[in-house]
């Protein structure tokens, strides 16, 4: 698991505790960040067990520290800012098994941006772009290793949940899941654009991604052009 995802799963963990996510949804009802004494106040909590709890899911990123002098002086003698939380611009995601269904909707929006532009058509735009994307993956990973573990790899990190069958790979989860089973031929050709282009990307000429539906996995399957004698 990357340190990303195991961020995102401590701080949904955070909430678990009933007064922290009662200190957490009274902060994100406010249209003003709140100290540590009006939420305190608020939820009928003692100070210090207030200052706790706000100061936890801070650290989590929940929650943003500003500071401010609330008594409108300033300058010498005019006393210690005030510490005040607001509601953080962070967006916490946690699925089990993992969907991107934010990329999902990256690609169909350029998509459907491109083919507004140029005229072309939005499923080849998609497509296009699609590849692209893979291409993109195999440019950015900050991996070493060659071509048949370089793909796991990825494949793993985007929540494709790849799985070594024989000389094959299968995925054992799609990312896009829920659309899939609305818009199959849809997001199957835009998973196997995807996996075309990081293959593409990362020079595996060794290997071929075809369609191959099934229960229980992704619509794509990679496999050797030829088989080891």
């Amino acid at each position: 698991m990357d340190d990303a995802k195991e961020a995102q799963i401590s701080a949904v963990a955070t909430l678990d505790e009933p007064t922290r996510r009662r200190l957490y949804e009274h902060v994100a009802r406010q249209s003003t960040a709140v100290t540590r004494d009006e939420a305190a106040t608020a939820l009928g909590l003692p100070r210090a067990t207030a200052a706790f709890h706000l100061d936890r899911l801070a650290a989590e990123g929940l929650l943003d520290v500003e500071y401010e002098r609330r008594n409108g002086r300033s300058g010498p003698g005019s006393g210690r800012p005030s510490k005040l939380y607001r509601r953080s611009e962070r967006q916490v995601e946690v699925s089990l098994p993992e969907h991107r269904y934010d990329l999902a909707g990256d690609l169909l929006a350029a998509a459907i941006e491109d083919a507004e532009t140029t005229g072309e058509p939005p499923r080849t735009a998609l497509e296009r772009r699609a590849r692209q994307l893979g291409n993109d993956l195999a440019a950015d990973a900050d991996d070493t290793s060659a071509g048949f573990d370089a793909v796991l790899r990825i494949l793993e990190a985007q929540g494709f949940e790849p799985r070594v069958s024989g000389h094959a790979i299968v995925l054992g989860n799609c990312p896009f899941h829920t659309l899939a089973q609305d818009h199959t031929d849809l997001v199957c050709e835009m998973n196997l654009r995807l996996i075309d282009g990081l293959l593409a990307g990362l020079d595996a000429a060794q290997l071929h991604a075809r369609l191959e539906p099934g229960p229980g996995h992704c619509c794509v399957r990679i496999e050797p052009e030829r088989l080891p004698d």
